[in-house]
């Protein structure tokens, strides 16, 4: 599998409940913090939910 790191670039505030659970399961929640994980289907769908909020790399 690939390896992508996610940035958090947009603000939680005034984002609906999911989309708040979403980024946290993530490991996100504070801007410009980033994580590194396998690029694994389940993965992408959570990337696809708050992608407004996100900016993804492949590593």
């Amino acid at each position: 599998m690939a390896r992508i790191q996610i940035t958090q670039t947009r603000s939680m505030i005034n984002r609906p409940k999911r989309q708040k659970l979403t980024l946290q399961a993530l490991g996100l929640g504070k801007l410009h913090r980033t994580i590194e994980v396998e690029n694994t289907p389940q993965i992408s769908g959570m990337i696809r939910k708050v992608a407004h909020l996100v900016t993804v790399k492949e590593v």
